[in-house]
C-alpha cells in the first residue's frame, strides 16, 4: 500500500480540477482508525465541493466524500481493530478532512460506526448519508410523539436521497405518505416506494408570498428543501404537528410568522446529520439494519460509477436529475 488512487479536487484562482491522483497514507490527515474503503456516495455537498463556488471545500487540494464504508486495516483505537466492517458519516468528512474518494481514509475514531449486522458495505452506502439524514428525521419525530394513526405525513423533495428513503420508511412504518415532487414523470417510482399520493409542487406551495395560516393538511412533514417550501408546509400543518427540516435546496431563508408555533403549537425540528452524537448515529443506524430498512434497497440505486467516472456525476445532482442515489465503487 506504498500508493493509492483518490479523486483530488483543486483550485488555482477560480478554476476547479477533479483529477485521480496517486495518495500515500502519509498525505492522509490524522485519524486513529485508518479504512480501506469500498464505497462512497455522491451527495449534494460532493457535487458542490466540485465547482469554484460551492462554498464546501476549505482547503485545497482535497479528496471529497462525505460519506464511506470499508474494512479497518489498522486502528489506534480498542474500539475497533483489524478487519472490522465499518461506516463513516458526517462531521468533517469530505469538507475540511479527507473524505472517501479514495482507496484508503484516516478518519478520526468518534467518527466511525460499526457496521451493524443486517446491512452490507455496499447497502451502507446506497443508504449512505441521504438515508441517514431521512432515517434521523423520522427517529425525531418519533421521539417528539408522531404515530401512523394520528395522520398523514407530507415528503417533500421526494425524488432525491433523503425525501425517496423518508417515503420508503415511513410506508414500511405504517404511516400514510403524500409525496410531493416537480418530476412528473416519477409518480409511478414514489408510489413503488410505498407513497399513498403524489402531489405536484404546485399543489404544496402556495403561489407568491405563503400565507400565515392555510387549511390544515398533514400531522407532519419531512422537508429537505427548505425556504418558500417549508413556510407554505408550515402553514398547513394540523394542530399539535411537527415538521423535521434537512435541507435548503429551495433556499435559506423562512418567509413565515410565528402563527403556526404558536396557534397550532407546530413543532419545527432541525435535523443535523453531520454532528448529531455518537449514540444517537448508532441507534439509527441499527434501525436502518432492522425495522427502518427499506424493503428493496437496490431501488434506491440510480447508477454506480467508478472514481474515473465520478466527475461526470456530479453534475446529475446539482441539476436535480438524480432519482435515489449515486454509488461509487472505490474498488471496482
Amino acid at each position: 500500500m506504498s500508493q493509492f488512487k483518490a479523486l483530488v479536487v483543486d483550485k488555482q484562482g477560480e478554476d476547479v480540477t477533479l483529477n485521480i491522483q496517486q495518495l500515500s497514507v502519509d498525505d492522509l490527515p490524522k485519524g486513529e482508525v485508518l479504512i480501506r474503503v469500498h464505497y462512497s456516495g455522491v451527495n449534494y455537498k460532493d457535487s458542490l465541493a466540485s465547482i469554484p463556488n460551492g462554498n464546501i471545500v476549505k482547503n485545497y487540494p482535497f479528496v471529497p466524500g462525505i460519506d464511506l464504508s470499508g474494512v479497518v486495516v489498522a486502528s489506534e483505537d480498542s474500539r475497533f481493530k483489524e478487519g472490522d466492517e465499518v461506516i463513516a458519516t458526517s462531521y468533517e468528512i469530505g469538507v475540511s478532512h479527507y473524505g472517501g474518494y479514495s482507496e484508503y481514509a484516516r478518519i478520526p475514531a468518534d467518527w466511525v460506526v460499526p457496521l451493524p449486522k443486517g446491512l452490507s458495505l455496499k447497502e451502507a452506502m446506497i443508504i449512505g448519508t441521504a438515508g441517514f439524514t431521512a432515517a434521523l428525521s423520522i427517529y425525531r419525530l418519533e421521539k417528539n410523539g408522531l404515530t401512523p394513526n394520528q395522520g398523514k405525513v407530507l415528503v417533500t423533495g421526494a425524488t432525491g436521497g433523503v425525501g425517496s428513503f423518508a417515503v420508503a420508511i415511513l410506508s414500511k412504518l405504517g404511516y400514510e405518505v403524500e409525496a410531493s415532487t416537480g418530476k412528473e414523470t416519477e409518480h409511478e417510482f414514489l408510489k413503488s416506494l410505498g407513497a399513498a399520493s403524489v402531489l405536484s409542487r404546485e399543489e404544496v406551495v402556495s403561489n407568491g408570498r405563503p400565507k400565515s395560516l392555510a387549511k390544515q393538511r398533514w400531522i407532519a412533514a419531512i422537508d429537505p428543501v427548505g425556504g418558500e417550501s417549508l413556510a407554505s408546509i408550515l402553514s398547513q400543518i394540523k394542530l399539535g404537528g411537527q415538521v423535521a427540516v434537512s435541507g435548503l435546496t429551495g433556499g435559506a431563508s423562512l418567509p413565515t410568522t410565528v402563527y403556526p408555533f404558536i396557534l397550532r403549537g407546530v413543532d419545527l425540528l432541525g435535523i443535523d446529520s453531520a454532528y448529531c452524537d455518537y449514540s444517537t448515529r448508532k441507534e439509527v443506524w441499527n434501525r436502518l439494519a432492522t425495522d427502518y430498512k427499506p424493503n428493496n434497497l437496490q431501488d434506491f440505486l440510480y447508477k454506480e460509477v467508478t472514481l474515473e467516472e465520478l466527475p461526470d456525476a456530479f453534475p446529475i445532482l446539482l441539476k436535480g436529475q438524480a432519482k435515489g442515489r449515486i454509488l461509487v465503487n472505490i474498488n471496482s
